[in-house]
């Protein structure tokens, strides 16, 4: 289904990956909310996706569509008063009880058969704290109402190794099948909700039905390697998109291995591995939608390009198919942190799980801006809140260009910063 050119562009929420990071997007969406044009309004998003976190956060906003001041404050309230216990166990018992499975299974394994260990950690609390506080029976009416044109949440399937994304919307909405992407309908329930949050071997696989038959999934960010393409393919003209990384942070760390200078490189000392755990992370949940961006804006040029030559040879197509589907502008607008989150969990790790806190010491102490494992699994309310305000810090800074950006429904003006590109690309292609 194309956008019909007469109908207003659809505005799609883009929320990525990120574990506790999840907690800055809701200050960002509680700032947004508190526009006039918003306040105890309808959402301005007609389609929602989301992926781990984000898809708690957005599942969140569009179970109460109708009202984005009170799926915001309900955001908040998750995030700010989010404890360990909420996600996973974190009783001695239930860490010894893991330990000795894992022991079995790398000791014993190839005597007695291996496979008794699930994950690093019993999530089962998480799929309660999820069930109290998720009104999901909202998105189906947000649908009927006509406000909310599709929520799309992503996960990863263990088998097949391709990203699936559950669309729940209007009829007829666009499915694909490419070459590690799957489109199904579904009814989105607590169950996809757990399993895009499913962080890869720290939680444990989350089971789906899939047509006819059921498969086991985990996190979202590990195969969606282009994060506003569902958007896309679901008729999105126009993204905001809410990212949990701080590109000054990442520049930084960047230009010091990049470094001519001699005594500032021999500062860096070989990683630990928490440190490679957290790069290892960060690929999975921060570096995609930077990459995806890039490659809108190189879809941007070609584009351009192509029309220009179209606009200089005259060749009716007359019933002629094209080989690909339409080209069309797509107009992102990014929020990203303006600190770097990895300093901040590293001032509060102290707060994590005793059980757990052992365990990170055991895999080695990075240095602060490295301490990016910490920061995607203290789920702690101290850390949580530091975040909710950043966010909504950042979107405060913005919150004009926010409101230009949702509410004109025209291009932006030049001048713009390069933070809002106006794109064209190509929805085959992504």
């Amino acid at each position: 289904m194309q956008p019909d050119s007469k109908s207003p562009p659809m505005t799609a929420l883009v929320l990525t990956a990120g574990g506790a990071r999840g907690a800055y997007q809701a200050g960002v969406m509680k700032r947004i909310s508190e526009l006039p044009a918003f306040a105890e309004r309808s959402a301005p998003f007609s389609i929602i996706t989301g992926a781990s976190a984000g898809a708690i956060n957005g599942a969140a906003i569009a179970s109460q569509h109708d009202n984005f001041s009170a799926s915001a404050r309900l955001l908040v309230k998750l995030w700010s008063n989010l404890q360990a216990a909420d996600v996973y166990r974190t009783d001695t018992f239930s860490l010894l009880q893991n330990t000795g499975r894992m022991a079995l299974d790398f000791a014993l394994g190839g005597l007695i058969g291996a496979g008794r260990v699930r994950s690093l950690v019993d999530s089962s609390p998480l799929y309660g704290f999820l069930e109290r506080n998720l009104p999901l029976q909202g998105i189906r009416k947000a649908v009927r109402d006509g406000g909310l044109h599709a929520l799309a949440i992503t996960a990863t399937g263990y088998h097949s190794g391709r990203a699936f994304t559950f669309v729940e919307g209007k009829p007829g909405l666009p499915l694909w099948n490419k070459s590690r992407r799957v489109a199904l309908a579904a009814e989105i329930s607590v169950q996809h909700v757990l399993a895009s949050a499913a962080i890869p071997i720290v939680f444990p696989p989350v089971e789906l039905p899939t047509g006819q038959s059921t498969a086991y999934f985990g996190d979202g960010a590990m195969r969606l390697v282009t994060p506003l393409s569902p958007a896309i393919r679901l008729g999105a003209q126009r993204l905001l998109a809410v990212g949990v990384r701080c590109q000054e942070s990442a520049h930084s760390l960047l230009r010091s291995e990049l470094s001519s200078d001699a005594d500032f490189a021999s500062d860096l000392k070989r990683p630990p591995l928490s440190q490679i755990c957290g790069t290892l992370m960060n690929a999975i949940f921060l570096d995609h939608l930077d990459a995806d961006l890039d490659h809108l804006k190189r879809m941007n040029s070609f584009v351009a390009e192509h029309e220009k030559l179209a606009s200089l040879v005259a060749t009716p197509l007359g019933d002629a198919v094209p080989d690909h589907e339409p080209m069309r502008t797509v107009t992102p607008l990014v929020i990203s942190p303006s600190a770097d989150i990895a300093i901040i969990a590293k001032t509060l790790e102290h707060r994590m799980p005793k059980s757990i806190r052992y365990v990170m010491e055991g895999l080695g102490t990075p240095d602060a801006q490295s301490a990016d494992l910490t920061s995607f699994l203290l789920f702690d309310s101290a850390f949580t809140r530091e975040l909710v305000q950043l966010g909504y810090r950042d979107a405060a800074q913005r919150i004009d260009e926010v409101e230009a950006f949702l509410c004109d429904p025209v291009e932006p003006a030049s001048g713009w910063d390069d933070k809002v590109v106006s794109a064209q690309t190509w929805a085959g292609v992504l």
